[in-house]
């Protein structure tokens, strides 16, 4: 989760699901934090920040911010980890980049590569505007809006029901 400090700047907190529920202060920095995701096997946490000037990713233990890594090289925001946690994914460069993760004693990831253009909606900061597959070979994300060239769909066909007609 993202909460706001009292230096204006974008934190990294945690929302209990019992309890009070009240939310938990994680990395309060003077920098932004936005967009963190925790590992699939809950040992890492992967986030952006601004610290060097640009958005990067970074990756620090989890719960104990115990050491810190930077994953990106020429910027990066956005971060999914895939579901085995053997690699994280984020936008950066112009394109959709992959990082490969070796979490056995200690953390540690591979460089960056390059996947494919990233052509399509962000939804800003803080926000991750897509998912990947279980197999991490397929992305779901949404394409931009109508251009002059592809006038938008005359009509939207909503099926309540559905399973109804199963």
């Amino acid at each position: 989760a993202t909460a706001e400090s009292t230096t204006a700047q974008a934190d990294l907190a945690l929302l209990p699901v019992d309890g009070d529920r009240a939310p938990k202060p994680l990395l309060r920095t003077r920098f932004n934090e936005s967009s963190g995701r925790i590992s699939p096997d809950r040992r890492w946490i992967a986030y952006t920040s601004n610290e060097s000037g640009r958005n990067e990713l970074y990756v620090e233990g989890f719960p104990s911010l115990d050491g810190k890594w930077q994953v990106s090289t020429g910027g990066g925001s956005e971060p999914v980890w895939s579901r085995r946690g053997n690699e994280l994914f984020y936008r950066g460069e112009g394109s959709m980049m992959a990082v490969q993760i070796s979490s056995g004693p200690s953390f540690a990831a591979g460089p960056p590569r390059k996947l494919f253009a990233d052509l399509y909606h962000s939804l800003g900061a803080g926000h991750i505007g897509y998912d990947v597959s279980p197999d991490g070979r397929r992305f779901l994300m949404v394409k931009p809006g109508a251009s002059d060239n592809q006038p938008a769909p005359a009509q939207i066909i909503v099926v309540q029901n559905w399973l109804d007609e199963l």
